[in-house]
């Protein structure tokens, strides 16, 4: 069962009165239904708090410690975190008992993911972003921005020179967050604004570029940034921009990486044929798993019904209150009339184009 804020209680109530094996939430939901006592924790033997060092900067702390409070003493405790900043040391003294560290490498091989570096004046960075997407030509990429209100403003211009480009940041409401997750997934979408908060477990199948438009003062979250590409067997290629006074910021990263930064010039970011258009489009099917609906039905709608070829159909991504089914973008107008006129699994229903 997933507990998460910005979602009506009442899909929630409903599920946990059926009692749950794992129980995924944020902690303020989780404290929300403990309060409730529609979440039980008497048979709970394993906790886990996962991206802990990220909690601890959104100050998350007394809502873990309440939270902590009410899970019975004898159990066993898990602690995931990116980074390890002290923080992390004084959590784990509080929440466990002789915890047992476990270090994974965080280092990419240098040869796996490409990193190039332009140094930029900060005013032409939005449009720097512009010629770096013209030249590599991504089918998708994810430009990191230091704040929300960066992220806004690039979107802006992403968009006013013609990308279709789209923005997440905490704050965003878990709907406005999963229809843009969904968009940028299954390729009706560009390129994906983000901040490190946002991006955290992102895992994005063929991920082609990462753009680090402002560069992190962590260096440890520079690696985790660009690790969002070259996943699995694929190579990966991350482009970054650097401003006089994110030097600083640069060092830390060669310091970490082992090697030094090879700036390039700007001028050889040069458009490329073609325009960057996304294959797909979006349509958000009004109905998820409350009404039963699986991607199996939408599929045969689409094909069976519609008359649609199974290749013009792309990923089919089912919610409790929505689904989301990716189109050929030259057949999405029309597909999403035929849906608004036809019939999904024998019941009207209603769509709009995202």
């Amino acid at each position: 069962v997933t507990l998460c804020g910005g979602v009506p209680l009442r899909g929630q109530l409903a599920s946990l009165e059926h009692g749950a094996h794992i129980v995924v939430g944020t902690p303020g939901r989780v404290m929300d239904h403990l309060e409730r006592a529609s979440l039980q924790l008497d048979a709970l033997n394993t906790l886990v708090l996962d991206e802990a060092d990220r909690m601890l900067d959104m100050g998350f702390l007394p809502d873990i410690e309440t939270v902590v409070r009410q899970c019975p003493p004898a159990r066993q405790t898990l602690l995931f975190s990116a980074t390890y900043p002290e923080g992390i040391a004084a959590l784990a003294q509080r929440f466990m008992r002789a915890p047992q560290q476990v270090k994974v490498a965080a280092q990419h091989s240098a040869h796996k993911i490409e990193q190039r570096w332009y140094e930029v004046e900060p005013r032409d960075k939005a449009r720097a972003v512009g010629q770096v997407l013209m030249h590599v030509q991504p089918e998708s990429a994810i430009a990191f921005c230091n704040t929300k209100q960066q992220c806004r403003e690039l979107v802006d211009a992403l968009q006013a020179q013609g990308f279709s480009a789209l923005a997440l940041f905490g704050e965003l409401e878990q709907r406005e967050r999963d229809e843009v997750m969904v968009q940028f997934a299954n390729k009706s979408c560009t390129v994906l604004v983000a901040t490190d908060v946002a991006a955290r477990g992102l895992d994005i199948a063929g991920l082609a570029a990462v753009i680090n438009v402002d560069v992190t003062p962590d260096a440890e979250v520079h690696i985790h940034r660009i690790g969002r590409t070259g996943r699995g067997d694929a190579q990966g290629l991350a482009l970054n921009l650097v401003a006089m006074d994110e030097m600083g910021a640069v060092g830390k990263i060669e310091q970490l990486q082992g090697r030094a930064s090879q700036f390039r010039p700007l001028s050889e970011l040069t458009p490329q044929p073609g325009q960057l258009v996304p294959p797909m489009c979006t349509i958000q099917i009004v109905g998820g798993r409350k009404e039963k609906i699986r991607a199996g039905d939408v599929m045969g709608a689409m094909c069976a019904d519609f008359g649609y070829a199974r290749e013009q159909i792309g990923k089919i991504s089912v919610n409790e209150f929505s689904t989301y089914v990716a189109v050929d973008r030259a057949i999405a107008s029309q597909a999403c009339a035929k849906l608004n006129a036809g019939r999904v699994k024998g019941k009207s229903v209603k769509a709009r184009l995202l």
